[in-house]
């Protein structure tokens, strides 16, 4: 492993725990630790950009190919069916969830899921009808 590489590693790692902690300094108000957390997540943010420099000096840049819309869609795809699942989890998990909010939740949490599980099926179905 590279000394350049591992510098990436650390300074990631580094950075996201710094930003995830001030992150959470801000989101839990018994704490009252906003104006602290801020500071702490954008010290977090410095830290992750300062990978910028070490990876542009060691990562020359590549030639651009033709875009590849499978993994445009599959991207797509990934974000919505996170993103409904993740409104099932806060419909069930959120404060005391009535019987309608926990179902409801279920429900669109369960197909959430399943869009991101048949997320590679379609990718692979684009994928061989483009070739």
């Amino acid at each position: 492993m590279k000394k350049e590489t591992l510098l990436e590693i650390i300074l990631g790692t580094i950075g996201g725990l710094v930003f995830a902690i001030g992150l959470t300094m801000c989101l839990i108000p018994e704490w009252d630790l906003f104006k602290v957390g801020v500071v702490v997540a954008i010290l977090g943010f410095i830290i992750l950009l300062m990978i910028i420099p070490v990876y542009r000096k060691n990562h020359p840049k590549k030639e651009h190919n033709k875009i590849n819309w499978g993994i445009v869609i599959a991207w797509i795809i990934g974000i919505v069916g996170s993103l409904i699942m993740g409104f099932g989890m806060s419909k069930v998990m959120v404060g005391n969830p009535s019987k309608s909010d926990f179902l409801i939740g279920m429900g669109t949490g369960t197909i959430g899921l399943l869009i991101c599980v048949l997320n590679y099926p379609i990718y692979s179905y684009i994928k061989s009808n483009k070739d």
